[in-house]
């Protein structure tokens, strides 16, 4: 007898689980994206006056529309070469590089690994000189373009504060003196 019963609530249990599961989807976690693979279906749809950023670990999410965020889970040093060799091998681009002033001023004292950091970044940045603006200069310009135009930013793992890289995009086929030229043409006519 004690054994039936056994049966009949092991069924029981059996048939609720059963009917519990039938036609009940189970969430599962969202395959994240690879930000690598991100980048490379973004870049083409990107031009001149948009940005892609990449930036250190603590940069904050902003608010605005316009600003899509991915996070690498990477070291700022091997995005930066990647975005950048991206960039630089596409047709229609090119980077006009701002950097946060105040990282030249950090000492090893306030953060270990400070000079490195910034001596391999300019490495990775080559024949591109990266213009030095004070941060707040920085958000001021990213908020301004993120009112009409996307702004990609990839968050690393870096903890190197003001060590964030911002791209500003330009058009690599066109410069201001061929976009003066015409401009002052059309003027004649």
């Amino acid at each position: 007898m004690k054994v039936i019963k056994h049966l009949f609530v092991l069924l029981t249990v059996l048939g609720v689980a059963q009917g519990c599961n039938s036609g009940t989807a189970v969430a599962k976690p969202a395959k994240e994206v690879d930000w690598k693979t991100n980048l490379k279906s973004v870049l083409p749809l990107l031009g001149h006056r948009n940005w892609i950023l990449i930036v250190d670990k603590a940069f904050p999410m902003q608010n605005g529309s316009g600003i899509t965020y991915i996070n690498s889970n990477e070291m700022l040093l091997p995005v930066l070469t990647f975005a950048l060799a991206e960039i630089n091998n596409s047709t229609h681009i090119k980077p006009i590089i701002y950097q946060d002033k105040e990282l030249s001023y950090i000492t090893e004292d306030q953060s270990k690994g400070v000079k490195q950091l910034a001596e391999s970044i300019k490495q990775v940045l080559g024949r591109n000189k990266a213009q030095q603006i004070p941060h707040d200069s920085v958000f001021m310009k990213i908020d301004e373009a993120a009112k009409l135009f996307n702004v990609f930013v990839i968050k690393t793992n870096e903890t190197i504060p003001y060590s964030s890289v911002f791209l500003q995009l330009d058009c690599a086929y066109w410069n201001a003196e061929k976009e003066a030229a015409l401009r002052g043409s059309m003027i004649k006519r």
